[in-house]
């Protein structure tokens, strides 16, 4: 059941390096959300750039990627968008990497992206939004 109520023309940006999950993260949100637009980013820097010119309302974010990190990259495409919701969407589930998430006030899921970690994600997102 698509949840766009409210949130109708929102955009997504999906920043992952592997190709497999953002295609999957798409894939959900292209479901349950089908008036989003989305764009992908595969590197931290890349969303940097993008974020200041597609001003995302959503981000989900990967951790581990070539260069910069998403704990690096979160921060910094909230400090150019301060009413961005981004979850950090990831495979590294140390307790190390909970708590940088929790320091960073960004919302902790972990990977696989499953139907039910993406949902997981979508709640956090939408959650507070009118």
């Amino acid at each position: 059941m698509p949840q766009d109520v409210g949130t109708q023309g929102s955009k997504l940006l999906i920043v992952d390096d592997s190709k497999v999950s953002r295609l999957r993260i798409r894939a959900f949100f292209a479901l349950h959300c089908p008036s989003w637009e989305v764009k992908e980013a595969s590197t931290g820097d890349e969303a940097i750039t993008m974020s200041q010119e597609f001003r995302p309302d959503f981000v989900t974010m990967d951790v581990n990627m070539p260069g910069m990190s998403g704990f690096e990259a979160a921060p910094q495409i909230i400090a150019g968008n301060q009413r961005v919701r981004v979850v950090i969407l990831t495979a590294n589930i140390q307790e190390s990497s909970r708590q940088m998430a929790a320091s960073l006030n960004l919302s902790f899921v972990a990977k696989p992206a499953t139907e039910a970690s993406l949902q997981q994600a979508l709640d956090f997102l939408l959650a507070g939004r009118p």
